[in-house]
């Protein structure tokens, strides 16, 4: 078999998975194709999720959904003000043998499972965030002086509520960072709502089936790193992560008023593996000026700190977002 048509068959088979897993999900979370297709290309691309949304709005049963269909191990950790790293981590526990000896053993945290649900991240203290940080970054831990790898593939989605503001730590923008996309989750329109109380309201549904498995899913991310982008692609990714600082003669004036400080390199990372994730999944193995601007907001939304003008006007980093594109396409 050459070397192509191997590629074809692979690129075939993740287009399948992709198709089958959307299907799944939504079969449990209704509505928000949008917001399935994203978090789907965040675990192509290898990378973390941020999801914020008001309560009720299916966040857990969408994670829960999520992992089940990719057949991986799932954790939830409610963060909460009293929440302590070892809560996360995990701590030593001394156990005494049959014979009398004592000794210290490693009792692993939530954290030890391939699809992390950390509900409510802003509600724990800095200290306990920052617990994700070298899990999210380096995949492993460090307790008490030994680091201890995490199996891949490893996935932490965070959930946070943008209503209630009483009694949270806002992120760092460096732990804001190391997550991929922020999704936004929006009310369900009438339709939606509509088929959400009825399916929830009735009898018990079929639970959803894993579809894949944890070797699958390494072998697709494979896939999106070998897949091509060309130089015409990177360069405009380029220009969009620049466009969004505020210093620069082809920077729109909306981001040099509204704008304190742009996006990193990072941010142009994440956007061209998510647009890498997202032409796999349409079935190409080329990366268009389509994908780049699709995916342009969630990659880059939580990676811009807004000016003193731009809070007080309360504008909407997508917009920014939009002008910085449209700045670079123009080149």
């Amino acid at each position: 078999m050459t070397d192509a048509t191997e590629t074809d068959r692979r690129l075939v088979e993740l287009r399948s998975h992709c198709a089958d897993l959307t299907d799944a999900i939504e079969g449990h979370f209704l509505g928000h194709r949008e917001v399935v297709d994203q978090l789907l290309y965040c675990t192509l691309a290898g990378g973390h999720s941020l999801l914020e949304g008001a309560p009720g709005l299916g966040k857990t049963t969408l994670v829960r959904a999520l992992s089940t269909v990719l057949g991986l191990d799932y954790s939830r950790i409610q963060f909460t003000p009293d929440l302590m790293p070892p809560d996360v981590l995990g701590t030593r526990i001394l156990e005494e043998s049959q014979d009398g000896h004592r000794h210290f053993s490693f009792q692993p945290g939530p954290i030890f499972a391939h699809v992390v649900l950390a509900d409510e991240i802003n509600r724990a203290t800095p200290r306990t965030q920052s617990a994700l940080l070298e899990a999210m970054q380096e995949g492993q831990v460090t307790t008490f002086g030994e680091s201890r790898k995490l199996e891949p593939p490893f996935f932490v989605i965070a959930t946070q509520n943008p209503i209630e503001m009483e009694g949270t730590y806002p992120l760092p923008e460096a732990q804001l960072d190391r997550f991929m996309v922020k999704v936004l989750l929006t009310s369900p329109d009438q339709a939606d709502l509509v088929s959400i109380l009825d399916a929830t309201t009735g009898g018990h549904g079929n639970p959803p089936q894993p579809i894949v498995n944890g070797a699958k899913i390494l072998e697709m991310q494979e896939l999106v790193r070998e897949t091509p982008a060309s130089s015409d692609i990177v360069e405009l990714t380029a220009r969009l992560v620049r466009c969004t600082h505020p210093g620069g003669p082809e920077v729109p004036e909306s981001v040099r008023r509204m704008v304190r400080f742009g996006s990193s390199p990072r941010g142009g990372q994440a956007l061209l593996l998510m647009s890498k994730a997202r032409a796999l999944a349409s079935g190409r193995l080329f990366v268009t000026e389509e994908d780049i601007e699709a995916l342009a907001a969630p990659t880059l939304r939580h990676r811009i700190i807004l000016s003193y003008e731009g809070e007080a006007a309360r504008v909407d980093p997508d917009e920014l977002v939009a002008d910085a594109f449209a700045a670079a396409r123009r080149g």
